[in-house]
């Protein structure tokens, strides 16, 4: 099933989802077209195992990598740096997820959705360490300034330093808008 995963990882990401066959993804993974329906039911589903997959492994690889962090912004740093490296790894990323928008609208925003619940449940942890707001807006928040830096470093400006731009996000995120004081807490 691997070599399936990473055929359709490549084709969906080269072609896009309507321009790939299941006979693309066959020939990719140098197995007959009926051996990918021992696994999935068809390109859609392999396509929503996909998704599934990368917001799984997405998810880990940060867990992983914010272990051992203590406080918020630190978390926050290890965690968007962890998710640009995993996407200037995997640039197709960005095509197979964003395609989810066209193909089912309801797919695409529970992709977001799953991710939103797992954040904002991090967010619910620090409690008074940060700004005491609704935190699914604010996961929703902080999901748009990694999801966008990462195609500004990712498709536009591929050999910039990630630790620069993820150490000015975290200036935004300690100092905020206005760099004015901490709104009083609710």
């Amino acid at each position: 099933m691997g070599r399936i995963i990473k055929a359709a990882e490549i084709e969906f990401g080269k072609k896009g989802y309507y321009r790939t066959t299941v006979n693309d993804i066959a020939k990719r993974a140098k197995i007959a077209p009926g051996t990918i329906y021992i696994y999935f039911e068809d390109k859609y589903s392999l396509y929503c195992h996909l998704l599934r997959q990368y917001g799984h492994d997405i998810r880990k690889k940060i867990a992983e990598a914010v272990k051992g962090c203590d406080k918020r912004l630190e978390i926050e740093r290890a965690g968007l740096l962890s998710f640009l490296k995993q996407v200037r790894k995997k640039p197709h990323m960005y095509q197979i997820i964003w395609e989810a928008l066209y193909i089912n609208p309801v797919l695409f925003a529970d992709y977001y959705e799953t991710f939103s619940s797992h954040y904002k449940a991090q967010l619910d942890e620090a409690g008074e360490e940060i700004t005491q707001m609704d935190n699914t807006v604010l996961s929703y928040i902080l999901m748009g300034i990694s999801s966008f830096l990462g195609l500004k470093y990712v498709f536009f400006d591929k050999n910039a330093d990630l630790e620069v731009a993820v150490d000015e996000v975290v200036k935004f995120l300690r100092f905020g808008l206005t760099g004015g004081p901490e709104p009083s807490k609710r």
